[in-house]
């Protein structure tokens, strides 16, 4: 696969809620094999972009497209219909069931006989499914069959990272990965997001912490007032240059143009 193929992209969306206009003309490419990072000031149209590119929020003007093809989600299950799956947040996991349970949860296997016409799950093949999937991104956990709610935070966010990766075809999207989490369990999910794109898929990270984002981003997409001021190189700007051009102390125009990355 080219590396510079893309694979997401949305051209001109727009998006108002009443007089307010969260999205203004915002244009948006992920590459095949990339890290994409999300950055932006609070009112940047960041999450509304996001929303629109997984389902949740359907724009007023412009186009999505998967692959070169333009697509139009109703909702987030067309949008993992696509192969498009996102982490939210809030840890979309059921802390009472188990790891095998949560990563098939919604997607549960039936018994391949008349069994499974009957509404029986195939928790066996639910669970070797479950250790190769997770053996595969190196996910350390003791047992498929623990219970969530007995997982640290950091291994909390290792299942919904592996549910996404597991049933992703296209685009992993994560939102503040590891907002909640400490040093060390946060380095641990940065770890797994790269087995995530070395698996082959392209993955959008929003976050807000700037050093994470340094660390794992091959382009920083910036958002500024509804649209996208800038796409860099984080190899090449300065975090306070990227900090500045988010916030508007510094514009495109100012900066050498090797440090972009469109």
């Amino acid at each position: 696969m080219n590396p510079l193929e893309l694979v997401l992209q949305a051209k001109g969306l727009v998006k108002r809620y009443g007089q307010v206009t969260a999205l203004d003309g915002a244009d948006f490419e992920l590459r095949a094999g990339e890290i994409l990072a999300v950055i932006g000031d609070n009112g940047a149209g960041k999450s509304s972009l996001i929303k629109c590119l997984s389902g949740a929020t359907v724009p007023d003007e412009g186009q999505i497209l998967l692959d070169g093809q333009e697509i139009h989600f109703k909702s987030p299950i067309d949008a993992r219909m696509a192969g498009i799956e996102t982490v939210y947040q809030d840890l979309a996991v059921a802390p009472a069931m188990t790891i095998s349970e949560n990563l098939f949860l919604g997607r549960e296997l039936r018994r391949p006989n008349w069994l499974g016409k009957l509404g029986f799950i195939d928790k066996k093949r639910m669970l070797e499914e479950s250790i190769r999937r997770m053996n595969e991104l190196k996910v350390g956990i003791r047992s498929m069959n623990q219970a969530v709610e007995t997982l640290s935070g950091g291994q909390r966010q290792c299942v919904a990272v592996g549910r996404a990766a597991a049933f992703a075809q296209h685009v992993v999207i994560m939102d503040e990965p590891t907002a909640a989490l400490g040093v060390k369990e946060g380095h641990m999910v940065l770890e797994l997001i790269r087995r995530v794109r070395d698996k082959g898929l392209p993955v959008v990270l929003i976050s807000h912490n700037m050093p994470h984002v340094f660390e794992l981003a091959d382009r920083i997409h910036i958002a500024r007032l509804g649209k996208r001021a800038a796409v860099v190189n984080p190899k090449k700007i300065s975090m306070s240059d990227t900090v500045a051009l988010m916030t508007g102390a510094l514009t495109v125009d100012a900066i050498s143009h090797d440090l972009l990355a469109l």
